[in-house]
């Protein structure tokens, strides 16, 4: 038996370009009963415990003590979950070029990338994979890098690597000049992956491009098929000018639902360039573990209390967390208990992370009269569970997102000038307001 189960992955994931295995061990969930606002489909999916997935490095995570020159942290990552057939790519993956961007909000002199074959129940064949930064907007063109930026990633020195059902690959080290606040591509060449059983993240909001043959080291996919998912790819992490990072954990509000394609205006984007603009957290990074339509417990994907260690713990310089996660709860609740049932996974959080020694800040549930979430009964709920988050003693600190968006006149719908109209989602405005609601003074210890 492992007494310190992060010991020994600590210790494994300092090898680079090592498959860190996954733990999927445990019941597996019901299958979701919450509709999905953010997608064209709504499937039930079963899910094994997402908890918990650990991809640990080896030097001190969470930013208690010094740090040292081996300090690693993330500046991007996304949720992951077995993407549905809706959301599949357009055509195959195998032997094709697959040219994906990132928005990292930390700069670097040393980058890698972290694969994921979670989901997959086959081996699958990463056999080039180059990363460059992007020729201007990149995915919101023709997917054009700077060819000046672009070098070949490696895998304990080779060029291709399998990565094994139920497993993740981090890439070894490779030396950049990777700055803050800049979209990176990121190019596979596939020789082998399953068409059906993807790993991925549907809700990317940036445009992706899929090209026959190896062209991984092509300026424009002129002749590339297109869609907004991601695939395989989950965190890029770096040493250099970032520090620390700020985890964001949440549903389709957070993974920017009403936000413009390729535009990186979510609200977590947002607040990263707050804290990049002001000098006391310029070295801050935000990692946005939103999932669309997912829910605390249940929902799409893995579930928030079954992704949390993964999602938020396994995260390479850790030091923050904000949750805001309930409101596809509320909306499929069948009666007013759901709300202790949030306080107890807050509580659960809360405690977790201030015993892996991140400080975690609590989130008001927005309003969403008008939404066919909208009942008295989950109305109640939702004052009830932020009426806790006001007043309890165990956040470090709640931004309050209802007070700053919601309308001062029926105070259960959003301010039509933040609606992006459906009652539920907001648009960049109200994303915005969403950002600016958050204390920068949080981030400077």
């Amino acid at each position: 038996m492992i007494v310190n189960p992060f010991a020994w992955w600590a210790a494994a994931a300092s090898l680079p370009g090592l498959c860190i295995g996954v733990c999927l061990a445990g019941a597996a969930y019901a299958q979701n009963t919450v509709a999905n606002p953010s997608s064209a489909l709504d499937l039930p999916i079963s899910y094994a415990a997402a908890s918990p997935v650990r991809l640990w490095g080896a030097e001190s995570r969470h930013g208690g003590g010094p740090i040292d020159q081996d300090h690693w942290v993330t500046v991007w990552g996304c949720g992951l979950q077995l993407t549905e057939p809706a959301n599949l790519p357009p055509v195959v993956l195998a032997h094709h070029t697959l040219r994906q961007f990132v928005h990292v909000t930390g700069s670097g002199n040393r980058l890698r990338v972290r694969f994921s074959n979670t989901y997959g129940t086959s081996a699958m064949t990463m056999d080039s994979v180059h990363v460059a930064l992007a020729a201007g907007t990149g995915s919101a063109g023709s997917g054009a890098i700077n060819p000046a930026t672009d070098q070949a990633l490696t895998f304990r020195g080779a060029s291709a690597v399998s990565i094994p059902a139920g497993e993740m690959v981090l890439s070894d080290p490779a030396d950049c000049a990777l700055p803050s606040l800049t979209n990176l591509a990121i190019s596979i060449y596939f020789a082998d992956v399953s068409p059906r059983l993807l790993t991925g993240h549907p809700g990317s909001r940036t445009t992706s491009f899929i090209q026959p043959s190896n062209v991984v080291t092509a300026v424009k996919m002129i002749a590339a098929s297109t869609t907004a998912h991601w695939y395989i790819i989950t965190g890029v992490e770096v040493q250099g000018a970032a520090r620390h990072a700020l985890i964001t954990l949440g549903d389709s509000i957070t993974d920017g639902r009403g936000t413009i394609t390729d535009g990186n205006n979510r609200w977590p984007d947002l607040l990263a360039e707050r804290l990049s603009a002001n000098a006391p957290t310029t070295g801050v990074t935000v990692v946005n573990m939103g999932i669309g339509g997912n829910a605390i417990y249940g929902g799409l994907g893995p579930a928030g209390v079954a992704r949390f260690d993964r999602d938020v713990l396994a995260q390479n310089g850790a030091r923050w967390l904000i949750f805001f996660e309930g409101v596809n709860d509320i909306g499929s609740a069948a009666d007013e208990t759901i709300a202790s049932k949030l306080i107890s996974a807050y509580t659960q959080w809360i405690d977790k992370a201030h015993a892996h020694h991140l400080l975690a800040y609590g989130a008001t549930i927005t309003p969403f009269g008008g939404n066919r979430y909208f009942t008295a009964s989950h109305e109640a709920s939702r004052q009830a569970v932020n009426t806790w988050l006001r007043t309890n003693q165990l956040c470090d600190g709640v931004a309050d997102f209802d007070a700053v968006v919601r309308d001062p006149v029926t105070l259960t719908n959003l301010m039509a000038k933040y609606n992006s109209g459906d009652g539920l989602h907001l648009n960049p405005a109200g994303y915005q307001a969403m950002a600016n609601a958050v204390d920068l003074s949080w981030f400077t210890h």
